[in-house]
């Protein structure tokens, strides 16, 4: 069907390369126009919320904390990973330009999961401020500090990078000598592959090794500081302590539920039973786009420190106008 699209690039007389990729994406949905502009609404009030968020981090000192760097870089990839996906998913289906050049097919594969890794490790991170701050309390701010927070953050993007690179390179191995239908709504590693008609095992391992980094190792990590933060309230005689520790930890929880469940959820459910493609694609779309929506709102509204800063800002607006008048 599409094999008149394939360039004949031919490297060693052996690897076929498309000069573009066609988007498959959302098949014979009824009124799914309905549903771009919802994600277009998506779009507008991430950047309008995690800019505010990273605005009000920026502009109030008190905020200057190492807790605040973790949930500055968690708004900076949220609105980057929603940059990355929404306009190009919106420009491939609403103005139905579905073909893709093989070059920026990859890069936005890249940029995607990319954006993703950085969102599940930078709640690691949380959980891990969020242990020691319980755990350790006396020497909480010797061992967090906005240099060791840097630090990690730095590592974890470094090591990000060259994962999702090596993902991507190991891509341009693969030779696609038939279709060039991607059934997804991006540039996704699986369906990619799953195309290709040489040699794919590099891939499918690495694909695991993928899920493993950026799914199962971050919720063991954060599973297990939860169970010794448990363990550490158990042994706090006093319940309003408990109670305080606690109210610490539901807003981390929180963007933990939204971020993981909608993906173990899917991912349990597409290997246990059979889910229609559109109804896996729609999951899947809510579930790289809505955690980035709700997570600037959770912290500004469910953060006292937030709700202060944001409040101050408002003051000094209020009394710069009167100022001025």
């Amino acid at each position: 069907m599409y094999r008149e699209n394939l360039l004949s690039s031919t490297f060693n007389s052996t690897f076929v390369r498309p000069a573009k990729f066609y988007l498959g994406g959302f098949y014979n949905i009824p009124h799914v126009k309905y549903f771009y502009v919802f994600l277009c609404f998506v779009y507008i009030m991430t950047v309008l919320g995690n800019g505010f968020l990273l605005s009000v981090i920026y502009l109030v000192k008190t905020l200057h904390t190492p807790k605040y760097v973790i949930v500055f870089n968690l708004a900076f990839t949220d609105l980057c990973g929603s940059t990355a996906l929404i306009p190009k998913l919106l420009d491939t289906f609403l103005f139905n330009r579905r073909y893709i050049v093989y070059e920026a097919c990859l890069a936005y594969m890249f940029f995607v999961l990319l954006f993703g890794g950085i969102q599940s490790w930078t709640l690691v991170i949380m959980a891990y401020d969020r242990l020691i701050a319980i755990c350790f309390p006396l020497r909480y701010h010797s061992i967090v500090t906005t240099k060791s927070v840097v630090v990690i953050l730095l590592c974890s993007w470094m090591f990000l990078v060259g994962v999702m690179s090596t993902l991507a390179g190991f891509i341009n191995r693969l030779s696609f000598c038939s279709s060039i239908e991607i059934k997804s709504f991006f540039c996704d590693h699986g369906p990619i592959y799953q195309l290709a008609c040489n040699d794919k095992s590099y891939s499918y391992t690495l694909a695991t090794i993928v899920l493993i980094v950026v799914i199962c190792i971050p919720l063991i990590l954060i599973i297990s500081s939860y169970i010794c933060i448990s363990i550490a309230l158990s042994r706090t005689i006093s319940r309003e302590e408990r109670l305080r520790a606690l109210e610490t930890c539901t807003t981390h929880l929180i963007l933990v539920a939204i971020f993981f469940l909608p993906i173990v959820g899917t991912n349990v459910a597409v290997l246990t039973s059979y889910i229609h493609p559109n109804a896996r694609i729609i999951n899947s779309s809510l579930t790289f786009t809505v955690p980035p929506l709700l997570n600037p709102v959770i912290y500004s509204l469910k953060t006292e420190e937030v709700r202060n800063a944001i409040k101050k800002l408002w003051r000094r607006g209020k009394m710069n106008k009167t100022v001025s008048h």
